[in-house]
């Protein structure tokens, strides 16, 4: 088994378009690391330079002692599972399972016994005498899926596969992926727009954004202390609130005021917060509840939105705009005036000059 580096990786397109900035890396034997982020982050570029379709401008990627950099595609021991399967309509499932088989000169024999395993694998046995055209779109992609499997890689990488599918397909696929990825323990690189997916799927998570590593954290990490305002708005659905105040004093104590948010700050968190005297309070959108009276925060509903087992309230307060997740259904109208408290363990601070998490005591430490 091996491990793949990628150190200061960089690629810049015509127009000075900057597609990665200085990506590091390291993905360990058997890891699988999702990546996520908004469309145009560089998420596809990152996979097509490490498949070799792309060349970078700076950087080093080794699969193990080996660098890769310069080297065909074909000679990368690196599987690519796309979004658009690529299967060749004109063959049958089994004949694109055992295409590459075929280029390698193996023998019919050893052929048909490696794709009947991999199509058990992937419960596709049944389809092996079908074509494309016969079989549905997730049919299609477990094929393509098994195609990279009997290339017998070193790495995988999957770049959205499971984008174009509908959401129950969505969720078998993943299954068959985390079977996957612990059965081969080969590393895994898998990208997609979905955090769900990526919270999902990856032993860790790289959050990208306009080429450059937001941060890179186990799911829970990543949810509980994300590193900037940037990953805690964009984790989380909804995601995190974020409160723009100041740190005021009182005969009660140091308070955090903005517009629509006031609470006491404890001994450890005013101790901490001294030396800011503009912060941003982020929130999750779960750790709000409401209240009858009192509470620290309070809104006008904007929307509401059930869905099942959860529903979600959109409010205002001034120009503030936040939003609750509960698993509750409550009877709540657009233009309710609502209240809400929540545990000062459960808040997290963020500088205003960079957007970056302040080292205090938060949701999640032990």
């Amino acid at each position: 088994m091996t491990s793949l580096s990628i150190q200061n990786l960089s690629k810049t397109f015509p127009g000075n378009v900057h597609a990665l900035k200085d990506f590091s890396l390291e993905i360990g034997e058997g890891e699988l690391v999702a990546i996520v982020g908004p469309s145009g982050c560089g998420k596809s570029t990152l996979l097509r330079i490490l498949a070799g379709l792309e060349e970078e401008n700076t950087g080093t990627v080794r699969l193990g002692s080996r660098v890769l950099n310069g080297i065909p595609p074909k000679d990368r021991d690196i599987a690519v599972v796309f979004q658009s399967y690529t299967l060749m309509p004109h063959l049958s499932v089994a004949d694109n399972l055992g295409f590459g088989l075929k280029l390698r000169g193996e023998k019919k024999s050893m052929r048909e016994a490696k794709i009947l395993e991999a199509a058990k694998l992937l419960n596709i046995e049944g389809l092996l005498q079908r074509y494309p055209s016969e079989i549905s779109g997730g049919e299609r992609q477990r094929v393509a899926l098994g195609r990279a499997i009997l290339r017998e890689p070193k790495v995988f990488l999957f770049d959205e596969p499971l984008s174009s599918l509908d959401a129950q397909m969505r969720l078998q696929l993943r299954v068959e992926i985390q079977r996957l990825h612990q059965r081969l323990k080969v590393p895994m690189i898998f990208v997609t727009h979905d955090q769900s997916e990526a919270l999902t799927l990856g032993d860790r998570v790289v959050v990208l954004n306009q080429g450059s590593i937001q941060q890179i954290a186990t799911p829970e990490e990543l949810y509980l202390r994300p590193a900037n305002t940037f990953t805690a708005s964009f984790i989380g659905s909804p995601g995190m609130n974020l409160f723009h105040g100041s740190l005021q004093t009182s005969a009660a104590g140091t308070h955090f005021a903005s517009s629509a948010l006031n609470f006491l700050l404890s001994a450890e968190q005013a101790e901490k917060l001294r030396d800011h005297a503009e912060i941003i309070a982020g929130i999750r959108p779960e750790h709000l509840h409401s209240v009858e009276s009192g509470g620290k925060l309070s809104g006008k509903v904007t929307a509401v939105e059930k869905q099942a087992g959860q529903t979600g309230i959109y409010l205002q307060n001034d120009a503030t705009s936040f939003s609750v997740k509960t698993i509750t259904e409550p009877v709540t109208k657009v233009d309710e005036t609502l209240k809400f408290d929540f545990s000062p363990r459960e808040i997290v601070f963020f500088n205003t000059k960079g957007g970056f998490l302040l080292p205090i005591h938060n949701v999640g430490d032990k």
